[in-house]
């Protein structure tokens, strides 16, 4: 459910940029190409980051339950980066060519997608502390840890939840 609530929020964004694009400028505004160049493209990029989103976070939740399923519940900081490496490998690879092919070089894109995982991952690093705490704190407040055993990878079943 909150993979799904996160790409509501990013369409939400996604969409502010086209009705953004798609009002007109005010008389003395002499930047319309350039501001068309960038908000031109958010619907491209809206399909594009929603199939990646998709992909990638669910990439990422697949490794993460199946890490904690095979260590026990134990090394939580490894699983936490290597989903984020994984879920965001996946982002990268189909976020970039759909959203950007045909309108940046296609040999930049490769350098593109390792920067945005490796400062994603560096992120992940940097913020988990703070992970590690939160995860603690509802461990203990919810008084269970949970283990995702015979559970239903399939994607589309939020609408069995």
């Amino acid at each position: 459910m909150l993979i799904w609530m996160g790409f509501a929020m990013n369409f939400f964004f996604v969409v502010m940029g086209a009705i953004a694009d798609w009002i007109p400028g005010a008389d003395y505004w002499d930047g319309d190409a350039g501001f068309h160049q960038i908000f031109g493209l958010a619907p491209r990029i809206a399909l594009a980051s929603f199939i990646a989103f998709i992909c990638g976070s669910f990439t990422n939740a697949y490794v993460m339950s199946r890490m904690k399923l095979s260590s026990g519940g134990k090394n939580f900081s490894a699983r936490a980066i290597l989903s984020t490496v994984f879920g965001e490998g996946v982002d990268s690879i189909i976020f970039f060519p759909l959203a950007l092919g045909g309108v940046i070089p296609w040999e930049e894109m490769p350098s593109l997608m390792i920067s945005q995982v490796t400062l994603k991952t560096l992120y992940e690093i940097v913020v988990l502390p703070v992970t590690i705490r939160v995860v603690e704190f509802t461990k203990k407040h919810d008084h269970e840890d949970v283990f995702d055993n015979d559970i239903n990878y399939n994607i589309f079943n939020i609408l069995k939840i």
